[in-house]
């Protein structure tokens, strides 16, 4: 989880998020898959079970507004106990569930409550969550943070344009969610956060 490639993990984020806006479930399993072999580097076995966890919540989580945010959460924390047992991970799995459905709320409400309001709540909602995860100050991972958060806007007005699949909005979006990971990178082994760079 202290190593991988931004432009694999973006590019696959990007293709979930893609699926799942489009209810495409068996496509956003396959990019669960990717994202988490690509993100953790867990066995298969482990891979294929933590993917399958990241689908249920994100099918519990889906509807709206009448979705399950503690199912969603205690699928969640069976996930972050699956890397944390393969990593070492020193945190508890239940906070890293709560964190991460807590910055699912947060975007939830700016898409489809507020989506004037500027996304100050959700950078820092995220960068407790990255924070916590890999035991870093938030101060320190709130640049990553803000990259994805900028796909997550960009992805929010493709949805709201018709969720197009040959929207070049899709391209921003995971230049975005690049450029966040290697921000995230870069800060995990210590690094100086890379120049953002434009374009896809």
């Amino acid at each position: 989880m202290r190593s991988f490639d931004p432009l694999v993990l973006g590019r696959r984020e990007c293709a979930a998020w893609v699926a799942y806006y489009r209810r495409q479930w068996p496509r956003v399993l396959v990019s669960a898959i990717g994202m988490v072999r690509a993100g953790f580097r867990m066995p298969w076995p482990r891979t294929l079970l933590g993917a399958l966890y990241v689908l249920r919540a994100n099918q519990v989580w889906a509807p709206y507004p009448r979705n399950d945010p503690a199912r969603a959460q205690r699928l969640m924390c069976r996930f972050y106990a699956l890397v944390a047992r393969t990593h070492g991970g020193d945190y508890d799995p239940a906070e890293a569930a709560r964190l991460d459905v807590a910055w699912w709320r947060v975007h939830r409400e700016l898409q489809r409550e507020r989506p004037s309001d500027e996304d100050t709540p959700l950078v820092e909602a995220l960068a407790a969550l990255y924070g916590y995860v890999y035991g870093l100050a938030a101060d320190d991972v709130r640049a990553a943070a803000r990259g994805r958060v900028e796909a997550m806007r960009i992805s929010d007005r493709w949805v709201a344009a018709g969720r197009d699949p040959a929207s070049p909005l899709i391209a921003a979006e995971r230049a975005a969610l690049v450029r966040g990971y290697a921000a995230l990178l870069a800060v995990v082994h210590g690094g100086p956060v890379p120049e953002p760079e434009r374009g896809g």
